[in-house]
């Protein structure tokens, strides 16, 4: 159940200026504690009307941030990490770590207040601890809306709603354990079907691509890039990754080489999927969009792809 933001009926608009500064402090908080805490815990994830509940271990220290995620329902999986880089995972295990870690990424409040606004929405209760619940409300309608429940303790998110451009739920994290300074160097070590995975393909460099965007959100800029092999067409697929600090989207263009395709669009859950067949000097392509903004931002930025130097960060 959503928290309901009742001080904006109780408490009028002289409140205001108040909680957008605890706000502001929260996100600060936030951003400082995600990679300096640890803790051991249980959650659930829920995503377009499945569930699925994991266990997690981060042990902080001032050298390294390590991680063990395990999958409870169905056959085991898991994922080791250190320093956000994957050192064993079981099958298609590692593709599923920002799937159900949705807060990975290193936060920057400061830049994140342009896109979005922050709003102290209430207190509550998340896994038996005491929370403060925080609204992360995106400016414009190119990106989704977060609401977040703080522990007050460690000011780590204990629950995480996604939610879209009319408040409705789309993604769901939330603790049922949380114990912080509780994990132990025995607790962050893979079983045995945790296979090495190697860190010099982890630590690739982008390799630089003749494709642009001609338009992108405001904030959204390149992250990411490659240029690989298509198993099926023997064609050279650009990839290009974009984001804004917490969305992110994937661009996918694969040379059609005279094959006959649709268009296409569809959405599951929060995560969006939009191909569209675009002419080139050099023959038809098929630009492909995924990731977590709406379809109308999918389909603008599938359209605004351009063969060309110079890549558009508006």
């Amino acid at each position: 159940m959503r928290v309901i933001p009742l001080f904006v009926v109780l408490g009028g608009w002289l409140s205001m200026p108040a909680f957008a500064a605890e706000a502001d402090v929260l996100m600060q908080r936030l951003a400082a504690a995600e990679k300096k805490q640890s803790y051991q815990g249980t959650f659930v994830y829920e995503r377009n009307g499945s569930f699925s509940s994991h266990a997690v271990w981060q042990l902080a220290d001032e050298q390294q941030l390590r991680e063990r995620l395990l999958q409870l329902d169905g056959p085991a999986a898991e994922v080791v990490l250190l320093n956000g880089k994957i050192q064993c995972a079981t099958e298609d295990m590692a593709s599923q770590v920002r799937e159900i870690t949705p807060w990975r990424q290193q936060l920057e409040p400061d830049v994140l207040s342009k896109w979005y606004d922050f709003q102290v929405i209430g207190e509550s209760r998340v896994a038996g601890r005491p929370t403060v619940a925080l609204a992360i409300r995106p400016r414009d309608q190119h990106r989704y809306g977060f609401e977040l429940h703080l522990d007050r303790e460690t000011y780590l998110p204990l629950k995480s709603l996604l939610l879209d451009e009319s408040g409705q739920l789309l993604e769901r994290f939330q603790f049922t354990h949380f114990a912080p300074g509780s994990a132990a160097p025995s607790d962050l070590k893979g079983g045995a079907d945790c296979k090495p995975v190697s860190l010099a393909a982890e630590q690739k460099e982008a390799t630089s691509t003749k494709w642009r965007s001609d338009w992108l959100p405001d904030g959204f800029q390149l992250i990411d890039s490659d240029v690989r092999s298509s198993p099926a067409s023997k064609e050279s697929v650009t990839w290009l990754s974009y984001g804004d600090g917490i969305a992110r989207v994937s661009v996918f263009i694969e040379p059609l080489g005279g094959a006959v395709v649709e268009d296409a669009r569809s959405q599951m859950g929060p995560t969006v999927a939009v191909s569209k067949r675009i002419s080139t000097a050099d023959g038809d392509v098929m630009v492909t969009v995924v990731g977590e903004v709406p379809l109308g931002t999918a389909e603008r930025i599938a359209l605004s792809m351009r063969s060309g130097a110079g890549q558009a960060t508006q």
